[in-house]
């Protein structure tokens, strides 16, 4: 087992060494967590283009020092000509997965990066972005190792993605799949990032490559536009906060799943979870009945907040928690839908000199996104945009100017012991059972943080390529735990040890004398970086 670092200074965790190189580099020059996140957020976009890019969302939730907790929105809105009469005009019955009716939303992420930008100088940061921006753009101009995650990826997704516009220049190595070890080099997003440095983030939305961007979509086939792109801003709001017995914890409101994880952990503190056996059957069986319920509330009314009938800080309201973890059966399982799928992207947390914490994510939604690379630009954009509906009456049906529904959601807690703690995962409907796994083992059973996220995992819902919406347990279980799981109605499948399908998880804390502790998940490329 690997032992939990740790650090009197600053420290930063990423699925990718060299995404938390980055952030630490910048804080040892004086920067802060939010600076240093940008930078890891520039350099994972390059290092890790198969989970994540610039032509995506993200989402923050920082923690300052003192004060509340502030949550950053960076979710680009469907295009304006994106309707569900457009998609039936082109014949289409559902919005396709891939491709450039995929990339039918703007991609806020850079947009995010600038908003925080603007925090981060009110809180004192001087860093330039031409500073923060550096590694990624050398990592992009000059060549980074292939991983093996990337060049999984790209075998296992190359068949359905080797024709759509721009895929095979940017991601094969002369026209051949790349190999772990091989050096990737992506010249045109290093162009980019120059173009960022050089006009301004928000040149991206408003400025000479706004226009590059628009004319490639437009090329390209995709509904989003110029206009499209000058209207968007991301946006500070408050995040989701839970009262839990062990501290205040904050995840990112709707349109992402942030509800979810919070009602998890607010069921489970309801249950009796702290009485059962850490890594039990009790204690996973709790943490899926517990997820059910939860995506109940997320499946009934979690969409773009405009469209919602509610609030989504009212869905954890103290008495609504109480009557669904009084429908939990210890003993049985309980019969539930269908869940969200599969997504991959990338969290990463930064804590900095003064006890300030990030908790970050930023995604393309699947694998390469739609799969489409902008030619002038190479940009990779995102598909989340699929996750609408073409069914007028659904909770996320398509409309112009809405906010798809995402998985993403950032997780933070400041505890009452004095602990202020960052963290999350990649992986869909996995994320906020990693977050559950990842929170109960370290705060509720007292586990040490790299244990708490390198222990055996499980997922409830679909993996890429499967249909069935079974339980998952990595094989690391014991063979009497997946038994008794079984007993109690779990339809339960094995998947190998350490396995990517249940995501990349990662968590930092800080303590109330200064200690910081960090861990990263070895089914990863990544670490933790501190001093």
């Amino acid at each position: 087992m690997l032992n939990t670092p740790r650090a009197y200074g600053a420290i930063a965790t990423a699925p990718h060494h060299l995404a938390a190189q980055s952030a630490t580099a910048v804080m040892r020059e004086g920067g802060n967590a939010i600076e240093a996140m940008v930078a890891a957020a520039a350099s994972i976009a390059v290092v890790y283009p198969h989970m994540n890019g610039i032509g995506g969302d993200s989402f923050w939730v920082i923690v300052p020092p003192g004060g509340e907790p502030i949550a950053i929105d960076a979710c680009g809105p469907a295009a304006l000509a994106a309707s569900i009469e457009a998609y039936r005009e082109r014949g289409c019955a559902a919005i396709p997965m891939r491709g450039p009716l995929a990339a039918n939303t703007v991609a806020g992420t850079v947009g995010g990066w600038r908003c925080a930008l603007d925090l981060a100088a009110e809180m004192g940061g001087k860093m330039p972005v031409s500073r923060l921006l550096r590694d990624a753009i050398a990592y992009a101009r000059d060549g980074v190792p292939v991983t093996r995650s990337q060049e999984a990826a790209t075998r296992s997704k190359l068949p359905e993605l080797r024709e759509q516009p721009g895929f095979a220049q940017q991601f094969l190595i002369d026209g051949e799949l790349p190999v772990a070890g091989q050096r990737f080099r992506q010249p045109r997003m290093a162009a980019t990032l120059e173009r960022l440095v050089a006009e301004g983030l928000d040149s991206y939305y408003r400025g000479s490559l706004a226009d590059d961007i628009a004319r490639d979509l437009a090329e390209v086939g995709s509904l989003v536009s110029g206009e499209d792109l000058q209207r968007y801003a991301a946006a500070r709001t408050v995040p989701l906060h839970l009262h839990h017995s062990a501290g205040d914890l904050y995840n990112m409101t709707p349109p992402t799943q942030g509800v979810v994880s919070l009602a998890i952990l607010g069921l489970l503190d309801r249950a009796g979870l702290a009485a059962v056996e850490a890594d039990s059957a009790d204690h996973v069986h709790l943490v899926v009945e517990a997820t059910k319920l939860a995506f109940g509330l997320r499946d009934r009314h979690v969409t773009d907040p405009a469209y919602m009938q509610v609030t989504g800080q009212s869905l954890l309201d103290a008495q609504q928690l109480d009557a669904l973890a009084r429908r939990i059966d210890p003993a049985r399982a309980a019969p539930w839908g269908q869940g969200r799928g599969p997504g991959d992207t990338i969290w990463m947390g930064t804590i900095d000199q003064d006890g300030m914490a990030v908790s970050f994510i930023q995604s393309i939604y699947h694998e390469f996104g739609s799969g489409v690379v902008l030619p002038r630009t190479g940009i990779n954009w995102q598909n989340r945009g699929a996750s609408f509906s073409l069914d007028p009456q659904a909770l996320v049906a398509l409309k112009p100017g809405k906010k798809p529904f995402h998985t993403l959601n950032p997780a933070a807690a400041r505890l009452k012991d004095g602990r202020v703690m960052v963290y999350g995962t990649m992986g869909g409907d996995g994320q906020p059972q990693t977050q559950a796994a990842v929170f109960t083992r370290h705060v509720v059973f007292g586990q040490a943080l790299q244990a708490a996220v390198s222990a055996p995992r499980w997922l409830l819902g679909r993996t890429w390529g499967q249909s069935t919406d079974s339980l998952k347990l990595e094989q690391r279980f014991p063979a009497t735990v997946v038994d008794e799981l079984r007993q109690r109605g779990h339809e339960v499948e094995i998947l190998q040890a350490y396995d990517e399908t249940v995501g990349h998880a990662g968590a930092l804390v800080r303590h109330a004398d200064g200690l910081l502790e960090g861990a990263s998940d070895p089914r990863s490329d990544g670490m933790v970086s501190a001093f």
